[in-house]
């Protein structure tokens, strides 16, 4: 039994907005003061501190074969960032891309204690459990790429629309997934053509479907399934200057139907003089306000080292003709691609520029905090780390213009961001950052202190520089126990793996086999990852 006593709490998900109140904790809940006798409890005095529940990362790249050969292409990310063995605890490094064990204590010194793995491919699925088995403290789960499926395409193409979802439900249990990830639709498979799409009605080469199609077919699997989290979108034309204009044509194609579009910092541009793209949040933020189907990441980029890596292998290829230097592709058979570019964002590059007033804008032209989540898509934007940094550009006007006046001036030229003046709340930074992420995730017990949540909470002291606030929390809690003290580790547990297992038709399965006879270099039987091989996990329940 533990408590956290008189201390102000921001729990929006139960509209606590600064109130002094008791937190009371016991056998990993969080429980009601009537039902406890503090007699004996261990308790911890919060007086003139603030409280939230933990942190929620709704997406970031954190495990996995990608994440893992992005920290073998950069030996120099981890010279320097090195962290020693002490108290019990194992060492670590990597700055852009941490090592599993860096990054589970340092998303815990940070304050969050659950955090989602962006895109894993279903083929290599069981490498990223093999990493969530080694990332201590934080709970964690994995969204699975489709939207360049073979077998799911096929179907779509031959409207076997049912065939197609039971193969969704096979394939989230089998990976031991968490959500429906669309990379790049059709896109992706158009690069092992050496092409892409460029537009929603544009063919998939050898399949004759579209991107809308795919994203329509997903959509409606999604809803059929109940899946607690809605299909996590990475749209189509991302960091061009006509992303904008078709990530608001993929609002509209989505026909009220829920979706998540992620890291939309990323697609939120229009075409400027020359190669300079700029700003077209105002557009997007507009689409995004009128369709409440929708929640959104940001995506904000952080000036300096960052390891760009996704499923949109032509994206990829494109960063590295531009950039240079060393660059990663492969092809993830039947299934997706990907690449990995290293990049260096600076404030003295007009696009670098124009990427980081976009998220900012896009933070504060959507009306509400609700339906939008603080990310970086780490570490393609920047380090999850700088989260505090973003914090702060929320918070404070006078940062954020003291900042604008540091890039390049052609990007300052027309941009939208001076003009904006809205300062974030305490109460609104526990939205984006806890309770919006784990509504929008489905997470019933995440991102709250109400009876029966987790007891996973956060204990800061507040200052007048709000980087430094939240960049080294008093105390961290994990299922009741004490895992940081003054931004230090002192715990380390074990987190669960969350996963769906939605229910699905077993006839589908021979027609899975035999697709993994004609089309696969692993057999049918050696692809699912079982429940004994990832350690503690919890199955979060469907709706459908």
């Amino acid at each position: 039994m533990r408590g956290i006593l008189g201390g102000r709490v921001y729990d929006p998900a139960n509209g606590i907005d600064g109130e002094v109140r008791d937190i009371w904790m016991r056998d990993g809940r969080i429980v009601p003061a009537d039902e406890i006798d503090p007699q004996g409890a261990e308790t911890f005095d919060a007086t003139g501190l603030v409280v939230m529940p933990g942190g929620v990362d709704i997406h970031s790249h954190i495990v996995g074969a990608k994440v893992n050969v992005g920290r073998k292409l950069r030996p120099e990310d981890h010279r320097g960032s090195e962290r020693e063995r002490r108290g019990g605890y194992w060492s670590g490094s990597g700055y852009t891309v941490p090592t599993t064990h860096l990054t589970g204590y340092l998303y815990a010194e940070m304050g969050y204690t659950t955090v989602m793995e962006a895109a894993t491919a279903p083929l290599v699925a069981r490498h990223t459990h093999e990493e969530f088995a080694d990332l201590p403290i934080v709970d964690k789960g994995a969204f699975i790429t489709m939207g360049n499926n073979h077998f799911l395409m096929r179907a779509i193409k031959e409207g076997r629309r049912e065939e197609a979802r039971d193969y969704v439900a096979w394939l989230l249990r089998a990976s031991k997934g968490y959500a429906i990830k669309i990379v790049n639709p059709g896109g992706v498979e158009n690069w092992k053509w050496g092409g892409n799409v460029e537009e929603l009605d544009d063919e998939v080469i050898g399949f004759e479907v579209t991107p809308r199609q795919i994203l329509e077919t997903l959509g409606w699997i999604n809803d059929e399934l109940g899946l607690p989290h809605v299909p996590h979108i990475h749209g189509i034309n991302l960091g061009r200057g006509r992303s904008g204009r078709t990530t608001v044509e993929s609002i509209r194609a989505l026909n009220g139907r829920r979706a998540h579009l992620c890291h939309l910092q990323f697609l939120s541009y229009r075409a400027g003089k020359g190669a300079m793209h700029l700003s077209d949040a105002a557009s997007v933020a507009e689409a995004v306000n009128t369709a409440s189907n929708l929640t959104v990441d940001v995506g904000q980029l952080v000036f300096g080292p960052a390891t760009t890596m996704t499923s949109d292998g032509p994206l990829q290829h494109n960063l590295h003709k531009t950039m240079g230097g060393r660059w990663v592709n492969d092809d993830v058979e039947s299934e997706t691609g990907g690449g990995i570019v290293p990049v260096t964002y600076e404030p003295t590059n007009p696009i670098n520029s124009v990427m980081w007033l976009t998220g900012l804008e896009l933070f504060l032209l959507i009306d509400d905090p609700w339906r939008v989540s603080l990310t970086t898509d780490h570490p393609n934007a920047g380090v999850f780390v700088h989260y505090p940094q973003v914090i702060k550009l929320l918070m404070d006007s006078a940062y954020r213009a003291e900042m604008f006046a540091g890039i390049h001036r052609r990007a300052r030229k027309g941009a939208l961001l001076p003009e904006l003046e809205r300062e974030y709340s305490l109460y609104d930074i526990a939205i984006v950052t806890r309770a919006g992420p784990a509504r929008s995730l489905g997470l019933r017990n995440k991102g709250h202190l109400g009876p029966g949540a987790d007891a996973d909470a956060t204990v800061y002291e507040e200052k007048a520089d709000k980087e430094e606030m939240f960049a080294r929390p008093r105390y961290v809690f994990k299922d009741g126990g004490l895992v940081v003290r003054d931004g230090e580790l002192v715990a380390a547990p074990q987190g669960r793996t969350l996963h769906v297992a939605p229910a699905y038709d077993s006839a589908i399965e021979e027609r899975i086999r035999e697709h993994f006879r004609e089309a696969y270099t692993v057999s049918f039987d050696n692809y699912s990852v079982s429940e004994e091989e990832l350690g503690r996990n919890e199955t979060v329940p469907c709706d459908a």
